[in-house]
């Protein structure tokens, strides 16, 4: 069946122009927002941090999100082309910093995808009423090959038909939060809450092991900026960024914290696991409450709520390889669209397969969980990265007249440099805490060695390209 036909455009993008598809409205950014920023593994990772999380998550939410917002929307209103943070860096601080910040940006969702596939399939497991909570880690390997399949080939159809994963993805988190909080009130009505909420409880702790989850937190709440890589394909995105963030924003933090309530009422946190938690909740209180035929549904809703998570990401971010190569940094090939579909092919491809390697790489030596505690270390690292020049550059950036169609913030320059430094200081934080290993890790040093080596591989190696690109764009 061929695809919806959608009005072609072209936009300028980094140094030249490309023909791109305005396939997304409002509607399809809203959900789109929803979906790259909320996943159910955090859920998972703060409920096992105990009660205190709530408050951590409120915390990140205005240490993290709301900078990240006031800046995104900013720059993504005055800069509205594709090409997203890339283009932002590439207009403070010139073509080497633009490329870098886009390369980390790129090469930090690489780890990502197995490890949010790694996550979905533990969920799967229990599609089956007899499933375990121990797969093989082969097991783990194939289905995150499999659904990277999945998400490539919808993607190398265009955002007219990928945007459709993310929008059922978006969906299928609304109800499965929705159940969870209503499992988590008849198990609270029925049985009382399995965690004992006190005052003193919601205290964060300040204990290094504790501090390293902040960081984990911190980069859950990023996702504000994953819409401007696709600006070419939104139809007018200097008003349909902004207010599709709006809209989203209270969804997202519905999600994050009505779910993580609901797992600390129905399980302890000495039983929940950042691997298996939200899963392994909604199947205790089902049983408990004689509602068995729940955990199934409910084990579907959040591995498709998983798949399309790694579809957005993989159409979104495959747009930063495609500008690089328009800019002649990447070989001219990356700049190449499908000429029926307008997908940026090799771009998606490259990554694709690059991602698959990384799920063999994360499980060398080392248990499914430590194999997935390392790639979420690497995603936190490598994804903060490049915040660090997306911050820097909204300062100088926010400086100068307004374009036409800019939207105003209020306080003006003021508050665009405040929520940038808050930023900065937040990201740079969790840099560092990101790099502590899990307390839990019976390979410690192999873990610490793991994630540095693989992010100081990922820069030597971008630096190594963009030196190349330079020699090919005769850049002086």
């Amino acid at each position: 069946m061929s695809p919806p036909q959608t009005r072609d455009k072209v936009v300028e993008i980094g140094g030249g122009t490309a023909g791109l598809r305005t396939s997304l409205g409002l509607r399809d950014v809203i959900l789109f927002f929803v979906t790259a920023g909320t996943n159910f593994q955090w859920i998972a990772t703060a409920a096992a941090a105990g009660q205190s999380s709530l408050v951590v998550w409120l915390l990140g939410g205005l240490l993290m999100f709301l900078p990240l917002s006031v800046c995104v929307v900013f720059l993504s209103s005055r800069y509205p082309a594709q090409g997203g943070l890339y283009v932002w860096s590439k207009q403070a601080f010139g073509p080497g910093v633009g490329f870098m910040t886009g390369w980390t940006y790129w090469t930090s969702n690489l780890p990502y995808f197995p490890g949010i596939l790694y996550f979905a399939a533990g969920n799967a497991l229990f599609l089956s009423a007899r499933a375990q909570a121990g797969a093989s880690p082969a097991y783990f390997i194939v289905f995150a090959l499999g659904g990277l399949a999945l998400a490539t080939l919808l993607n190398l159809r265009g955002m007219a038909i990928a945007k459709w994963l993310s929008n059922l993805s978006a969906v299928s988190r609304w109800l499965a939060v929705f159940v969870l909080a209503l499992l988590g009130a008849a198990t609270w009505l029925k049985f009382g809450s399995a965690t004992p909420f006190s005052r003193a409880g919601f205290v964060p702790s300040l204990r290094l092991s504790d501090l390293v989850f902040w960081s984990t937190i911190a980069f859950a709440w990023t996702g504000p900026e994953a819409a401007s890589f696709m600006g070419g394909e939104i139809k007018d995105p200097q008003r349909t960024v902004p207010r599709a963030l709006v809209a989203a924003a209270p969804m997202i933090a519905a999600i994050y914290l009505t779910g993580t309530l609901s797992v600390l009422v129905i399980l302890p946190m000495a039983q929940t696991s950042a691997l298996y938690g939200v899963i392994e909740a909604i199947r205790s209180a089902a049983e408990h409450l004689h509602l068995a035929w729940v955990t199934p549904v409910e084990a579907a809703l959040l591995t498709l709520a998983c798949l399309g998570s790694v579809g957005a990401w993989l159409g979104a971010v495959a747009r930063i390889p495609f500008v690089a190569g328009i800019d002649h940094f990447l070989p001219k090939s990356f700049a190449k669209l499908h000429p029926r579909y307008g997908s940026p092919t090799v771009a998606i491809v490259t990554q694709s397969a690059i991602a698959a390697v990384f799920a063999f790489l994360g499980q060398a030596g080392t248990t499914v969980k430590g194999a997935y505690d390392v790639l979420i270390s690497m995603m936190v690292i490598g994804v903060m990265l490049p915040f660090i020049s997306l911050f820097a550059s909204a300062i100088p950036l926010s400086g100068g007249a307004p374009v036409p169609g800019e939207l105003a913030i209020p306080g003006g320059r003021v508050t665009i440099v405040t929520m940038a430094l808050v930023g900065l200081v937040t990201t740079l934080g969790s840099i560092v805490l990101a790099l502590v290993p899990s307390p839990d890790d019976p390979n410690p040093l192999l873990a610490v060695c793991k994630v540095a080596g693989m992010t100081a591989a990922l820069l030597i190696t971008g630096g190594a390209v963009y030196a190349l690109g330079r020699q090919r764009a005769r850049i002086p």
